[in-house]
């Protein structure tokens, strides 16, 4: 099981109140609905530049840095076991895929890199075990370990290109975003040292470092000018990515244990407490909000009309994106702390009872499942004829056409 750490004597406290998160601290504000529409019209289009993927390459383990965990593929219709490969340990990290590579990390302390017949290409020795997925940007992959090491490898061969060390361990993905003047790119993360960080991509210097009140585990999800993420202390913290300066913290009053995923102003997450949040990061008002489920340890899915998310309850959950209204239950034999992924019309997800399931969007209905015989805590990878998955026996798995 997926061991979520956080202080129980963590002070909450109240908000910052009336601050735009579109805007940078010491700026001045852009004022009148004119000028906000255009401003989310430039966001949403540079959105789209951040978040590119392809039919060959699931960079992260949602796939964009919005963190929307949804893939335009459509799932070929029969599946078969194509290869399975066996790492030294248990696998919390989750598969990433990019041209002909696949990219995971183990307990065993190695970064594996794999062909996509399943061979090993190379693999790096961490020195610590790694339950962060890797995130792919141009050629380098960046993940951290529990020593504290954010690591910059190369995905061709292997070599390290740098090292940057914080000082608690690190259990979520990196994200990435433009520089300000979008002539670089810089690497984000966060520790259990309190802190998110924020790294030059290409020589892994720091250029920011934001510091909160307790554990960071998740991503943080990036969009325009922001970065929103929250952690152990309670809060959904908005930074400015250019900066690291608040923009604001909306108080949640319990641990947020993985990563949000934002689209056109709004934030969607899910608590330890059971309670999962539709966020106006603008306003800081809840839009709507559901309380009625388990633990929530993964990550949710947006679509253009529903957003989805496992939880500990073993029940994988589909709420209507404008009201919150609960469209479908799926239930599962294990508790679901991987995220799931949206596919075409379709949803992949893997549970704690060993298999793996892919679901009508629309209905809700099981479409195929298959049991691979072992806990799985990570994202199923998504590109074109071919799914990949890690799970608790060491092991990766792929999946395609029969």
């Amino acid at each position: 099981m997926k061991k979520i750490f956080c202080y129980k004597d963590t002070k909450i406290r109240s908000f910052t109140k009336n601050v735009n998160p579109l805007c940078s601290i010491g700026s001045s504000c852009l004022r009148g609905k004119k000028r906000m529409l255009i401003l989310l019209i430039i966001g949403i289009l540079f959105s789209d530049l951040l978040n590119a993927q392809s039919s060959t390459c699931w960079p992260s383990e949602r796939g964009n840095s919005s963190l929307h965990g949804k893939s335009r593929i459509q799932v070929p219709k029969e599946l078969k076991l194509l290869w399975s490969f066996r790492t030294g340990d248990v696998i919390k990290s989750s598969p990433v895929f990019c041209g002909k590579s696949i990219f995971v990390g183990s307990d065993d302390g190695y970064l594996y890199c794999l062909s996509k017949e399943g061979k090993l290409n190379w693999k790096y020795d961490a020195a610590s075990s790694i339950e962060a997925t890797p995130l792919y940007l141009n050629g380098i992959i960046y993940v951290g370990s529990l020593g504290g090491d954010l690591l910059a490898i190369n995905a061709k061969n292997g070599d390290l290109s740098w090292k940057f060390q914080s000082e608690g361990q690190i259990s979520g993905a990196a994200n990435w975003s433009y520089s300000l003047d979008k002539k670089k790119k810089q690497v984000l993360f966060g520790s259990y040292d309190f802190y998110l960080y924020c790294l030059d991509a290409k020589k892994g210097v720091l250029n920011w470092k934001y510091e909160t009140d307790n554990f960071i585990n998740g991503c943080p999800a990036i969009n325009i000018n922001s970065t929103v993420f929250g952690g152990c202390d309670g809060f959904l913290y908005s930074v400015n990515v250019h900066n690291g300066e608040l923009n604001n913290k909306i108080d949640i009053e319990t641990y947020i244990a993985a990563s949000p995923a934002i689209e056109n102003g709004k934030a969607y997450f899910g608590n330890y407490d059971g309670e999962f949040y539709c966020i106006d990061l603008e306003t800081q008002n809840i839009i709507w909000n559901y309380k009625d489920a388990g633990a929530f340890v993964s990550s949710p899915s947006v679509s253009e009309e529903k957003i989805l998310i496992g939880s500990q309850n073993r029940i994988l959950y589909c709420f209507n994106k404008k009201s919150g209204a609960v469209e479908w239950k799926f239930k599962t034999l294990g508790k679901i702390e991987g995220s799931p992924v949206i596919a075409g019309n379709e949803v992949l997800i893997g549970s704690g009872d060993g298999r793996i399931y892919l679901i009508d969007l629309k209905s809700g209905n099981k479409k195929w499942s298959y049991e691979i015989g072992s806990p799985i805590q990570s994202t199923i990878a998504v590109i074109k004829d071919m799914i990949v998955v890690s799970a608790s026996d060491g092991n990766v798995y792929c999946f395609g056409k029969q």
